[in-house]
């Protein structure tokens, strides 16, 4: 145990004595302030480009999607085109695909915008639903809202991981002394209680909370993005009730019809915690449907009668 104690404790300090040498290099080769903000957002900006475009292209080709094209339903690319004109975009390309419950998306990869729809969209929702439905879609791509995302998520996700090389050498000393010391002691599983575990232990929730602070931040801006859509769709087809419906109809058909719970799982698991809501990417149905319904109740013609 001694000897074990010994190479690790070696180890994390060569790690760290490595993590040390970077940030003073990195220190000493700094630029400017403005200069190193605008390379470290150019840096992110790409990674984050790159990133979404491939994770698009594999996630079109997972969903194992077919075309439907226009002389297969005329009438479903009559609708998409004129929304689409009305909301100054190129009309997407439509395909079709098997989910686990009956859902729509909106994908931007390299070349033309695709919205990939569930085969059971057609039998579940009428005209002006499914309309409703395509508009709020169409405002996904309109506003480049996966893009912009992944954009966001990567700029903070590389500002996160510079402030934890930052603290590296700090970590992997805390690290390193406390189980080569826990090791010596014949008491390996009591690292945590040393004064350096502690210390490391209480890095690493610093580090932990900033980052659900991000998650939360980005979830928020998914969810506020969600009611955007809508509000934009409620505008393009000028039923926002439409697509209060479609949403409802979608909330039942993803519920277990039997009232039991199902082994896979779809989309947001919605529960009623605040820390579910806090992380959940999308609004719950009844504030969206209420949001729609106020929309509907603003823009509703008045007669007054005397």
């Amino acid at each position: 145990m001694v000897l074990i104690g010994l190479v690790v404790l070696a180890f994390y300090l060569l790690l760290s004595a490595l993590s040390a040498l970077a940030v003073v290099t990195l220190w000493r080769l700094r630029p400017d302030p403005v200069t190193t903000a605008v390379v470290g957002v150019s840096v992110a900006v790409l990674l984050g480009y790159v990133s979404f475009r491939f994770g698009t292209v594999q996630l079109l080709g997972q969903l194992d999607a077919r075309d439907l094209s226009p002389a297969e339903s005329p009438a479903i690319h009559r609708v998409l085109g004129r929304l689409a004109d009305e909301m100054g975009i190129d009309p997407p390309d439509l395909k079709l695909a098997r989910f686990s419950a009956p859902n729509a998306m909106a994908l931007d990869p390299l070349g033309r915008d695709v919205i990939v729809l569930d085969t059971a969209l057609f039998r579940l929702l009428d005209v002006d639903e499914f309309e409703a439905l395509l508009a709020h879609e169409l405002a996904h791509l309109e506003r480049k809202d996966g893009l912009t995302q992944s954009l966001v998520a990567s700029i903070g996700q590389t500002f996160v991981g510079i402030g934890y090389l930052f603290v590296s050498p700090v970590t992997f000393l805390m690290t390193g002394v406390a189980l080569g010391t826990a090791w010596i002691r014949g008491r390996p599983r009591e690292w945590h209680e040393t004064i350096p575990g502690r210390i490391r232990l209480g890095l690493e929730t610093f580090v932990g909370v900033f980052g659900f602070g991000f998650t939360v931040f980005i979830r928020s801006q998914s969810r506020k993005r969600e009611f955007a859509a809508d509000a934009r769709a409620a505008a393009v087809t000028g039923n926002p009730l439409a697509l209060a419906s479609a949403l409802r109809k979608l909330e039942r058909a993803a519920q277990p019809r039997w009232g039991l719970s199902p082994l896979w799982v779809y989309g947001e698991v919605e529960m009623e915690d605040p820390l579910s809501e806090l992380l959940s990417t999308h609004p719950s149905t009844d504030e969206r449907v209420e949001r729609l319904a106020a929309i509907a109740e603003q823009s509703a013609t008045r007669i007054e009668v005397q």
